[in-house]
């Protein structure tokens, strides 16, 4: 397991509900941890480690020293919205890019944890940040979609550098193709619909 960088088709990639929690779901939350801390994150979703089901954790603390803080959150959705409000963000996908993001302020959120217990909870500030920013990679979506017009224009040439250096890397042989990734991605939705829980064998990124 390791992150993928933009612009990997996992990314854009919904994530399908989890039916049922077993070892792997605890496997992967850990090695998702490991990385998130590897890479100095405060949260990490599945797409961004090429899975296929909606599990996202989280330590608003980002330090791996604060385990009291961490959270795996199964299936977690956003019930509410309130306020706005604007922050710099950045993500483990877009190494090194940092801009200026609008989003709620307040959220009113749930999710499973790890025991299969729902938790409900309502967030503001950098917690309701971390959730938003989450749970829209769940659904495929990006921060760099929620950019300004100012900050799209800032982020053209390092979002191109990414892309070039995504290619470049296909062409060594060092990433499978495009239509090989979305063929694996289709792959390990249908067999989590299937079997409810996600496949414990990890394809290459």
């Amino acid at each position: 397991m390791k992150i993928v960088i933009y612009p990997h088709p996992s990314l854009r990639h919904p994530a399908k509900p989890l039916a049922a929690i077993d070892k792997q779901v605890h496997l992967d939350a850990g090695r998702m941890f490991e990385l998130m801390y590897e890479h100095k994150g405060l949260g990490l979703a599945a797409n961004q480690v090429f899975l296929p089901y909606r599990i996202v954790v989280l330590n608003p603390s980002g330090d791996p020293q604060q385990r009291d803080k961490e959270e795996v959150l199964l299936n977690p959705v956003i019930l509410e919205r309130k306020g706005t409000i604007e922050g710099e963000e950045g993500c483990l996908s877009f190494p090194g890019l940092f801009q200026k993001i609008r989003r709620a302020k307040t959220v009113r959120v749930q999710a499973y944890n790890l025991h299969g217990e729902l938790i409900e909870k309502s967030l503001s500030d950098l917690e309701a940040r971390l959730w938003q920013h989450e749970v829209d990679h769940l659904d495929g979506i990006l921060f760099i979609d929620k950019m300004g017009t100012i900050a799209r224009l800032a982020s053209r040439n390092a979002l191109k550098e990414f892309e070039q250096d995504f290619q470049r890397a296909q062409e060594k042989g060092e990433i499978p193709a495009t239509a090989e990734l979305e063929r694996i991605l289709k792959e390990r939705s249908m067999a989590l619909e299937q079997n409810g829980s996600p496949p414990s064998t990890i394809p290459p990124i």
